[in-house]
C-alpha cells in the first residue's frame, strides 16, 4: 500500500501532523541501514505519509496522543547487529535481556513481560519442496520472529531467509479498523500468520508421511529406515516450534489483561485454538513415525531371520558331504570299503541323496 493511501481518512485534527516539520523527520544516516525494513507511524488505523527515524517516529506518536487520538509506530528489522538493536532499545526503552535475545536469535518460543512491554518469540517454518522423501535432505526450514510490543510501538526482528512480514503489514494497512486496535492487534496479526503457516506445513508433512507409509507396508517393496528418521527429525523440529506456544498464548490472555484489550484477546483465543490444532497434528505425526520406525525395524528383523534360516539350511546341506569327505580324507590304512571297486560311486550317491533329502525338507518348512 502506498504510504499516502488513507491520508484523506485521517481526522481533521491529525492532518497537519502528517506534514508538520520535525527536527528528526528525515531519515538519519546510520551504519548498517540494511537491517531496517520499514519504520511507519499509524494514527487512528492509518499510516502517516513520509519516512521517519526512530526518534522522529516516537515523537510523532506522542504528538498524535496529545490531540487525544491513538497512534503507534511499527518498526521492522531483519537480523540486526548489537549496535543497530541498541539504537532501537535506547529510544523505546527495551530491556537489555530481551535485546540480547533478539540479536543472538536461536531462542525457544516464549512470552516474557518487562514492565509494560511484551516480548514474544515465534519460530517460523516453511516447507522445502522435494520430488521424493527418499531423496530429500531437508523438509522443513525454520526461522525466528521476535516481537516487542508496548503501548506506543511494535518492533519486529526477523531471522532467517523466510518469514517476511510485508504481506502482514499490507493486510493490516488495508484494514484500518483492525489497525486501530493498536500495537497488540499487530502482534496478533503476526502470530496469526505464523500459526497459519504451521497448519500449512503440517498438512504437507502429513502427505510425506502418507507416501512413506505406503512404501513401508507395500508387499515386496524394500524400505530404508533413513527417510523415516529424516521425517522424524523434521517433525521433532516442528514440535519444538509449535508446542511451547501453548503456554505463551495462555499467559498472553490470562496474565496481561491490563495491557491487551478484550477485543484483541478474543482474536488471540482464535490463534490459540489453531496452535492447539497444529500441535495435535504434529504430535500424531510423531506417533505415526514411531510406529513406522518399529514396523521398518520389524521388517528388517524378519528379513534377517529369513536370511539366517537360508544360511543355516545351506550350511546343513553342505555339512553332510563335508563330514563324509573329512572322514575319508584322514588316510587311515584300515578303513571300510577302501579296496572295494564301487566305493567311490556309492559314497558320492550317499552324499547326493542326503543333500537332496535335506534340501526338500528345508523347502517344505519354508527355510529355502
Amino acid at each position: 500500500m502506498d504510504v499516502f493511501q488513507g491520508f484523506d481518512a485521517l481526522p481533521e485534527a491529525l492532518r497537519p501532523l502528517a506534514h508538520e516539520p520535525h527536527p528528526n523527520l528525515e531519515p538519519v544516516a546510520r551504519p548498517h541501514i540494511e537491517a531496517l525494513v520499514d519504520c511507519a507511524v499509524y494514527a487512528e488505523g492509518h499510516r502517516l505519509p513520509g519516512k521517519f527515524s526512530y526518534a522522529a517516529a516516537r515523537d510523532k506518536v506522542r504528538q498524535i496522543e496529545m490531540f487525544g487520538h491513538e497512534g503507534f509506530v511499527w518498526i521492522g528489522l531483519r537480523e540486526p547487529d548489537t549496535e543497530q538493536m541498541q539504537e532501537v532499545a535506547d529510544i523505546f526503552g527495551l530491556h537489555p535481556l530481551a535485546v540480547e535475545d533478539a540479536v543472538c536469535a536461536h531462542q525457544r518460543p516464549k512470552l516474557e513481560r518487562y514492565d509494560d512491554t511484551l516480548f514474544l518469540v515465534l519460530k517460523t517454518v516453511t516447507y522445502v519442496p522435494h520430488e521424493s522423501v527418499v531423496l530429500a535432505r531437508q523438509i522443513v526450514e525454520t526461522g525466528e520472529i521476535m516481537v516487542f510490543v508496548g503501548g506506543e510501538f511494535v518492533v519486529t526482528v526477523r531471522h532467517g531467509e523466510h518469514g517476511g512480514l510485508s504481506e502482514v503489514r499490507k493486510r493490516m494497512e488495508a484494514d484500518p479498523d483492525q489497525m486501530r486496535l493498536g500495537p497488540y492487534a499487530v502482534m496478533h496479526a503476526i502470530a496469526d500468520d505464523v500459526v497459519d503457516h504451521y497448519l500449512e506445513v503440517s498438512a504437507l508433512v502429513e502427505a510425506d508421511i502418507d507416501s512413506i507409509e505406503e512404501v513401508a507396508f507395500a508387499p515386496g517393496r524394500k524400505l530404508d529406515v533413513e527417510p523415516i528418521y529424516l521425517l522424524k527429525r523434521e517433525v521433532v523440529e516442528l514440535r519444538r516450534c509449535v508446542n511451547p506456544l501453548s503456554g505463551a498464548f495462555h499467559r498472553m490472555q490470562m496474565e496481561n489483561k491490563d495491557l491487551i484489550s478484550k477485543e484483541v484477546r478474543r482474536y488471540l483465543r482464535d490463534i490459540a485454538d489453531h496452535q492447539s490444532e497444529a500441535a495435535d497434528h504434529i504430535n500424531s505425526y510423531d506417533d505415526m513415525l514411531n510406529s513406522l520406525i518399529q514396523a521398518a525395524l520389524a521388517r528388517v528383523g524378519m528379513q534377517q531371520n529369513s536370511d539366517m534360516r537360508k544360511i543355516s539350511a545351506w550350511a546343513g546341506i553342505v555339512a553332510v558331504p563335508t563330514m563324509i569327505a573329512g572322514i575319508y580324507g584322514m588316510n587311515f590304512e584300515f578303513m571300510p570299503e577302501l579296496k572295494w571297486h564301487w566305493s567311490y560311486p556309492v559314497v558320492v550317491g550317499i552324499m547326493t541323496t542326503a543333500c537332496l533329502v535335506l534340501y526338500f525338507t528345508f523347502r517344505k518348512v519354508n527355510w529355502l
